[in-house]
Parts: C-alpha cells; structure tokens; sequence
C-alpha cells in the first residue's frame, strides 16, 4: 500500500509540474533571465557599438544608490503615491458605498463608475492635459509648470483612472459582508457612522489590504502620466525613478540606467513587504 501510495503522490507531483511548466517558462524567459542580465549590466558604465566599456564592478552600486539622482527619483515617486494612494482608498469605499443599494438602475451606475478600468494611462493623461491646459483647457490653470503644483497635476490622471478598480474591489468586498450582521447591527442601534467604522470597515479590511498593494505597486510604475505630460518637468520636478530609469537608458549611461532598475525592483519588494507587516496586524479575516 505504501508503494502505490508513493507512486500516487509521485505521479500528482509530476502533473503539478507538468501544469506549472508553461508559466514558469515564461517567468524565466521573460522576468528572470532580463533580471539577472540586468544586474551585469549594472557593472558596466557605457555599451557602444555592440561591446561593453570600463567594467566597474559592483561600487557602481553603491555610487548610483547612495546618489543625488536615485535619492530624488525616490523622493519623487513617494510624492505621487503620496495622492494616488490614499485618494484611490478613499474614493473606492466611497464610491461603493454609494452604490452597494437594491435600487432600479444600479447596474448602469455600478457600470459607469467602473468604466476608468478599460482606460489606458496614456489616455487619460491625455484627457487631463486638455482639462487643465493653461490656454484651451476647461479649467485653465497651469499646474504642470508649477513647481509646486506639477507633481499634483500629474497624479490627477492616475486618480481618475483607479477609480473604477478601487470601486470594483470595494463593491466587492461590501457585497460579501453577510446581512445578518449587518442587521443585528442595526438591532443593536448602530447608526450609519458608527456601522462604517465599527462593522464595514473591518470587514473589508483584507480587501483594502488588497487594494493598498495593488494600487502602490502600480504607482511607483506610473510612466504615461509623467511622460506625456511634463517630461519630468518643470526642474526635474516630477521625474519619478522609473522615469529616471527610463532617461538613463542610453549607451552612455545604461550602466547607470540598470542600477537604478534593480534600486526600483528592491524598493517596490520592500514596499509591498512593508505594507503586508504593518497593515496585516490591523486586518480582520473573520
């Protein structure tokens, strides 16, 4: 009997892996293997015509990370977290509080709401940089060439369009709150307030987790928003570090360039590792 049963479990095993096969080879393929190239690239300073130039080994490291460039790229892309994050939070249980009703109708407002989803990046930046444009804009103020306001500016399109993933996961999360506990609450005299922060919230608090991790792992990628809307402008302001790696990506500097590619790698694991210690001791699963 144990024979067969190791051959059961040995069989199982091998239909596990025989199933996982087609995506670990993309995985190596196309994340782990530019990963690993990346992190040789990183100890070069120039590649031109084919053939690296001046290795420099692993101190270019040290030299990119501790430098002015990476520090204000950083600083930079915590600044548009700093709006798309909370704003996204906020909005999403706000949103779907609003429609998480038996109401004729709901299904177009719950569609509507959750349209941003099918938006690309490039769009609404698109459409954000008409609205606010200084001189044919509808609203005319000219933000992106504000030192002060710019980094605003360009979050705006990120805002609008995590709207309706953030409504989605929300709506969700509501939806799945059993109504027993919703009414006894209501029995207890709970009133709408008190029943948001003392039963709603801590119910979907996995799902604000959720959406916490998706919502700054996006933002520290932003790209389409700064590009197309200030090129990282005005001084340098809103050059994010996936902006600045983006800049870097020439032979002269690529070196440079994938250095500051791995820092953007280790910071978004450390992000997301973070949020998981410090928010799953404030989550709720039952």
């Amino acid at each position: 009997m144990k024979l067969f049963r190791g051959r059961y479990r040995l069989r199982d095993s091998a239909l596990g892996l025989l199933f996982i096969a087609p995506s670990m080879a993309v995985f190596i393929l196309f994340a782990f293997v530019p990963f690993v190239r990346i992190i040789g690239w990183g100890t070069y300073e120039s590649r031109q015509g084919g053939q690296w130039y001046k290795s420099v080994g692993f101190s270019q490291y040290w030299d990119v990370l501790s430098g002015h460039e990476f520090r204000e790229g950083l600083w930079h892309s915590f600044q548009f977290l700093l709006y798309t994050v909370p704003a996204g939070l906020v909005s999403g249980v706000l949103l779907a509080l609003a429609a998480d009703r038996k109401l004729r109708g709901i299904k177009i407002y719950q569609t509507a709401l959750s349209s941003t989803i099918a938006t690309a990046g490039a769009v609404a930046a698109t459409v954000f940089f008409v609205l606010i444009n200084p001189v044919v804009g509808i609203f005319k103020v000219d933000w992106l060439n504000d030192s002060h306001m710019a980094m605003f500016g360009v979050s705006l399109p990120a805002i609008w369009q995590n709207l309706g993933l953030s409504f989605v996961i929300v709506l969700a999360g509501l939806q799945a709150i059993p109504e027993e506990i919703v009414e006894a609450s209501r029995l207890d005299g709970y009133g709408p307030v008190r029943r948001l922060f003392r039963i709603t919230l801590p119910m979907i608090s996995p799902v604000l987790m959720f959406l916490a991790v998706i919502l700054m792992t996006s933002g520290i990628q932003a790209f389409a928003e700064v590009d197309l809307l200030t090129q990282g402008g005005p001084n340098e302001g809103t050059e994010t570090l996936l902006y600045k790696v983006f800049k870097s990506n020439t032979p002269v500097s690529i070196g440079t360039g994938s250095v500051m590619a791995v820092g953007l790698f280790v910071v978004t694991a450390i992000v997301v590792l973070l949020q998981f210690v410090i928010l799953e001791r404030r989550v709720h699963y039952d």
